[in-house]
């Protein structure tokens, strides 16, 4: 999944003020008794469709941030700090299957998984088939974005980042399933191969052709160096960047995004930590969310294809994301690799070595 990079809102803000408060003893000014805690990205859920919940089910939301799977992971394997909902990738997903750290989920709670895009429940049978522990929150996928103005002439796949004369312009993202996957795909592998010999491939790839030309690998910054003229062919999520130079009309009209066929893609989804102290609400926010109405209402703000529910394209007022649900259906979701992780670790070593 992308972090989102907007401007910490002030519900967010004020939900880890009284988280803090709620550890040391207590928190003044909730909208209910009840608490709901809720750990998700860096703000992936408006603070409109939070305030909604609140008020019509008489509870207060617990909002908690992190940036990566892997911090999420980590914090949850430290011990966490008793939430009832977080927000997985689907490789996490199952890892968090496998080793029972998720409640299973009872459908008969949630009439509006009915709203479910179909052809997504085909792909979610891979990591979690029926949906036994996990509900789809957001299917979207990392693509690259160009500025047709210093960057005229290109073709619509990753040999862009193979260009010297772009070279010191370009950047891909810091994430190594995206850059080792993007480079096995577009070298006719899949991006969850287990086979060693062509993750080496991949690997070369990007260190002998693609790496001398990237200024590096970043998922932080990436949005302001393109809106800022810096870098003018970046690997990352559209709604980063189009967030950056939003009031910039020239650099808009001269900013293109596209998915490659086959890309590697994200499933991040809603799950219920084994133990969770309110089972029953962390139902009742979970089929909140795939109202079509409120469903509609999170994807508009993002600027985001309501790509997870099927019945809330008739909802939005946002009619033109910067892609669409054709984008992705020929994507590749990123598997738990087991063992073989090892083999994409090492890779990525070679890789950042010397950045």
């Amino acid at each position: 999944m992308k972090k989102i990079k907007k401007k910490l809102p002030m519900l967010a803000t004020a939900a880890a003020i009284c988280f803090v408060s709620i550890m040391a003893g207590g928190c003044s000014g909730n909208r209910g008794s009840e608490r709901l805690y809720i750990y998700n990205w860096t703000y992936y859920t408006p603070d409109s469709v939070i305030e909604q919940f609140e008020d019509e089910f008489g509870v207060t939301v617990i909002y908690d941030e992190y940036s990566s799977n892997e911090e999420m992971f980590a914090k949850l394997m430290a011990g966490g700090l008793g939430y009832d909902i977080v927000f997985p990738s689907e490789d996490y997903v199952e890892i968090m299957i496998r080793l029972g750290m998720l409640e299973r989920i009872d459908k008969d709670k949630l009439p509006n998984i009915a709203n479910i895009e179909p052809s997504l429940r085909v792909k979610i049978d891979h990591f979690d088939p029926g949906m036994n522990y996990s509900v789809p929150y957001f299917w979207g996928a990392a693509g690259i974005i160009v500025n047709t103005a210093r960057v005229p002439d290109y073709e619509e796949n990753y040999s862009i980042f193979s260009r010297t004369d772009l070279r010191g312009r370009m950047t891909m993202l810091d994430d190594m399933r995206e850059v080792l996957g993007v480079a096995l795909i577009h070298q006719g592998f899949s991006a969850n191969t287990h086979n060693p010999n062509e993750v080496a491939m991949a690997r070369d790839l990007i260190n002998n052709m693609w790496k001398p030309n990237l200024v590096k690998f970043d998922a932080e910054a990436f949005g302001k160096g393109y809106a800022q003229g810096d870098f003018w062919v970046v690997h990352g999520y559209a709604e980063v960047v189009f967030e950056e130079i939003e009031g910039n009309e020239e650099l808009i009209r001269n900013t293109v995004f596209f998915i490659p066929p086959g890309s590697p893609a994200y499933v991040d989804s809603m799950v219920i930590l084994r133990g969770a102290r309110n089972i029953d609400m962390a139902h009742e926010f979970i089929n909140f969310i795939h109202r079509p109405e409120i469903y509609a209402e999170f994807t508009d703000l993002f600027d985001f294809p309501a790509t997870a529910n099927s019945r809330a394209a008739a909802f939005k007022e946002n009619d033109d994301p910067p892609y669409t649900m054709e984008d992705l259906r020929d994507s590749e979701l990123k598997y738990d690799l087991g063992e073989a992780l090892e083999i994409y670790n090492s890779a990525w070593e070679s890789i950042k070595m010397g950045f």
